[in-house]
């Protein structure tokens, strides 16, 4: 059942309900954000690729040592979840950008995968 308080929902397991946004918002937000700027000149796929890897590293920093989490980062405090909210962030939104620089469907492309990976790990049932 959903909990219907709108700064904090939760499905009934518990965990945040998240509202819809496509890939395709994430990447007209980017484009535009990186045009009134003018740094389109700086995102070659090779600097976004660059600038990914340094956001994974500073995502993993927050788990270098911590040991195991559990699910749901029950004990985790709110500014801790937000820092890891910001750095998830970092690393979607420059996965965004460099599938579109290379022209790439991002979206259909990780649908595929799935397909491709349903196909390589089949379901096998208990013997």
């Amino acid at each position: 059942m959903e909990n219907n308080n709108s700064n904090n929902s939760h499905d009934q397991y518990g965990r945040k309900v998240m509202k819809d946004v496509s890939l395709q918002e994430l990447r007209e937000k980017l484009v535009e954000f990186s045009r009134v700027r003018g740094w389109d000149q700086y995102h070659s796929p090779r600097n976004l690729l660059l600038a990914l890897v340094g956001e994974v590293g500073e995502l993993s920093e927050i788990f270098q040592w911590k040991g195991e989490v559990a699910r749901g980062l029950p004990n985790w405090t709110s500014d801790d979840k937000e820092h890891l909210e910001e750095e998830l962030s970092d690393v979607l939104l420059y996965l965004v950008q460099l599938a579109d620089v290379c022209g790439l469907d991002l979206g259909q492309a990780a649908l595929t995968k799935i397909v491709k990976n349903a196909q390589k790990y089949p379901v096998t049932k208990p013997t």
